[in-house]
């Protein structure tokens, strides 16, 4: 939860200013539990946030390692790709799925872009992903950088799958409409079908309504967005999806795979992280499977066609 560039820090959750002492912390985390507890109408989402912010910053050493993590301390946090800086390529040798593509490269390109413009011209900057430093920024830029770290997680999910799989990240969907901003997160083909994955971070719980996403931080409509997307791959490629797929942060989620139907023909499915691997490996309910020389041409066709942004 806290994880996400567009997360709330623990101590927005509780309430209370980052520097606050221990005994004032501990009385605003009572308070919150008071208050958003459901059996006194409470809030549930909120009752779950408020335990998990004191998980991190409740004891001495947990709330020093997290501030240091997190830019609120005086010392500086170590540099390490666990962070918001992109993680290196795995150095295991397991039989992983075929791969093209850079997930999250073109919102980590514009991000940069972004922050450096944000800090100002001549302003060097020692590190662009300082927790700190993004924690200031506007939210349009923080969302940039949390879609690309959606999409490296996405990526990382389905490369473990193995080699039954091939996916393409960062794939230009713009078609005719020349707009470079319309891409198509992943491409992913398997033994259960052919997906189109967005891979989002909203920074908030989502819910659905009459086969789109709505919550306090989605704009526009996300699912009809990502079927569009997948029509101009499908007939520049001459090929069929199977369904589509939103993968969303597990917190974010009301249940971890929540099928919602065709929209506009096509299956969809809302999943958790978590449970990402689970819906590639089983498929999705009237879903067309593809399989035998099927998969060998699908594939052919879209290294034919694919472009990247």
């Amino acid at each position: 939860m806290f994880d996400s560039p567009l997360s709330a820090s623990a101590y927005e959750i509780l309430g209370v200013a980052p520097d606050v002492d221990d005994d004032a912390l501990r009385k605003a985390y009572r308070l919150r539990l008071r208050q958003s507890h459901p059996d006194t109408g409470g809030d549930a989402a909120l009752f779950v946030q408020v335990q998990r912010a004191w998980d991190l910053v409740g004891s001495t050493d947990a709330r020093a390692a997290y501030d240091r993590g997190h830019g609120f301390g005086t010392q500086a946090a170590e540099p390490q790709w666990s962070g918001w800086h992109a993680q290196p390529a795995p150095a295991d040798t397991r039989p992983r799925a075929r791969t093209h593509g850079q997930p999250g490269g073109w919102r980590r390109e514009r991000y940069l872009g972004l922050i450096r413009e944000w800090v100002g011209r001549g302003v060097e900057i020692d590190d662009p992903y300082d927790p700190a430093l993004v924690r200031s920024a506007p939210h349009a830029v923080r969302r940039l950088l949390a879609d690309a770290l959606a999409e490296e997680e996405t990526a990382r999910i389905v490369a473990d799958l193995g080699m039954g799989y091939t996916v393409w990240h960062d794939v230009d969907a713009s078609g005719r409409r020349g707009t470079s901003d319309d891409k198509l997160d992943h491409v992913v083909l398997g033994p259960s079908g052919l997906y189109g994955v967005l891979s989002e971070d909203f920074g908030s719980p989502v819910r659905l309504r009459r086969g789109e996403l709505i919550g306090d931080g989605v704009a526009d409509a996300p699912i009809a967005e990502l079927i569009a997307r997948m029509r101009v791959i499908a007939r520049a490629a001459g090929v069929r999806f199977s369904g589509a797929i939103v993968v969303l942060p597990d917190d974010d989620v009301v249940m971890a795979i929540e099928e919602v139907g065709k929209v506009r023909g096509i299956p969809v499915v809302v999943a958790g992280r978590g449970a990402l691997s689970t819906v590639l490996r089983r498929g999705i309910t009237g879903a067309r499977a593809i399989g035998g020389n099927e998969v060998f041409d699908v594939r052919t066709r879209l290294q034919q066609t694919v472009r990247f942004v």
